[in-house]
Formats: C-alpha cells, sequence, structure tokens
C-alpha cells in the first residue's frame, strides 16, 4: 500500500460511518447471529422442526438443562465462588448440589427464549417431555422440576432425571424411547447419536460460564439458528 493510500484509509476510518444523501447508514452492519449462520452447518429453525414432524404420532423427546432451556451459569458462578474459588471442585461437592437444589438457585436462571419455542410447539403436538441433567441431584428435596415447570407453564411433566454420566443418560434415552434430544454440549450430541436418536443442537450463550465452548455441528447434527438467547 502506498503512503498517500494509507493515508486516505486512515481517514475514511476515522471520520466514522459513511451516510447517505437522507442521514441513512450507507453500512448495514451485520449481527452476530448473521455471522454465526455462515458456518457451513445443518441449520434449523423451531417452525422446521415443526414441519419435520407433520403426519408423526406424539413421541417421547428430551431436553438439556444447563445452557440449552436455563442460562444458569449465575448458579454455578455463586457456586464456585462458596465452594472452589480456586479450581472446579464445587461441581464434586455433594454440598454444592444440595444447596442449588434445595435452595432452588433456578428461580435466578433465565429461560432461553428458543427453549420456549420449543417447548410450546411438543407440548402442542401432545408429546411427553423428559428433562434429562447431567447434574446431580443432591440431598433433600429437589426444585428444579417445580421451577420448569412454572418457568415454562407446563401442564404436565415428568420429574426432572438426574443421570450424573454421560453413559447413564444415554441409557435413558434408550430404555424410553425418545425419538429428539436437544442439547448445547458436544457430550449431548454424542449421547444422542450412541442412543441412535435424533441430535438437535441448541447454541450456548457466550457468556455461559461452561468452558470451553461446544463445536456447534461437528457430528452433523442439526442447529437451531438464533438459539443462543
Amino acid at each position: 500500500m502506498s503512503k498517500r493510500l494509507a493515508i486516505i484509509t486512515a481517514l475514511l476510518f476515522a471520520a466514522g460511518p459513511v451516510l447517505g444523501q437522507d442521514g441513512s447508514n450507507l453500512n448495514p452492519g451485520v449481527t452476530a447471529s448473521e455471522l454465526a449462520a455462515t458456518a457451513p452447518v445443518h441449520w434449523v429453525s423451531v417452525p422446521q422442526i415443526a414441519a419435520s414432524l407433520e403426519g408423526q404420532p406424539p413421541m417421547v423427546v428430551g431436553f438439556d438443562v444447563d445452557d440449552t432451556v436455563l442460562f444458569s451459569s449465575p448458579c454455578f458462578y455463586y457456586g464456585k465462588n462458596k465452594y472452589s474459588p480456586e479450581s472446579d471442585d464445587y461441581l464434586k461437592m455433594d454440598a454444592f448440589w444440595t444447596d442449588i437444589h434445595t435452595n432452588n438457585c433456578d428461580q435466578y436462571s433465565m429461560p432461553k427464549q428458543v427453549a420456549r419455542e420449543l417447548l410450546d410447539m411438543h407440548e402442542a403436538r401432545g408429546d411427553e417431555i423428559y428433562f434429562i441433567t447431567g447434574r446431580t441431584k443432591g440431598s433433600g428435596e429437589e426444585k428444579l422440576t417445580g421451577e420448569l415447570q412454572k418457568t415454562f407453564d407446563l401442564e404436565k411433566m415428568n420429574d426432572v432425571v438426574f443421570t450424573s454420566s454421560a453413559e447413564n443418560k444415554v441409557q435413558f434415552l434408550k430404555d424410553h424411547a425418545l425419538k429428539i434430544y436437544y442439547g448445547d454440549a458436544d457430550s449431548d450430541m454424542r449421547a444422542a447419536t450412541e442412543a441412535g436418536i435424533r441430535p438437535i443442537r441448541v447454541m450456548r450463550s457466550p457468556n455461559s460460564s461452561y468452558k470451553p465452548d461446544p463445536r456447534n455441528g461437528r457430528f452433523g447434527e442439526e442447529v437451531i439458528i438464533n438459539s443462543t438467547q
């Protein structure tokens, strides 16, 4: 690049956005969701999933909880700071799991909009819905089931299934003849694939405390567009 061209380029950037005669910005910009949709994966929308199920009888479907239906990082942030600030050891402590479940920390978790849309669609179809999580149940009365039912206004639902391991999750999917499993983690997609059912990825929020971020579409699964929220 010549020195003259470099100066002109710098001046253009310094000048800010280029405006049309009516004052409108000639550069429309791009959203994070639009950028994400450029990746070569099998993108689907909730209406497209609904359309793919037309004509099929009611079925059994499953949902992961954390980062799939709830943005629950506030609970895990609380737990880490209280029980093991310097490590993730809190995830192996019964005291942590008992704390967030019996004291209903999930009342502070934010429901994801994509989960509302999916659950409304499946409930309208008459499908049986399970929430299947890798969380440890802990001791005492768990309140996650009631919180999910209230949050998503579900007329009826099964108690939350706490599997504690990927192996247990796969076995549950098989034993209860699920047809679809929604999840955000690679382990969710792997479990559904191993169980021989349809895996559908809900994208994890970039603000989630659960790191590293998963590789959406790595198993060839469908990925729901605009599903980070």
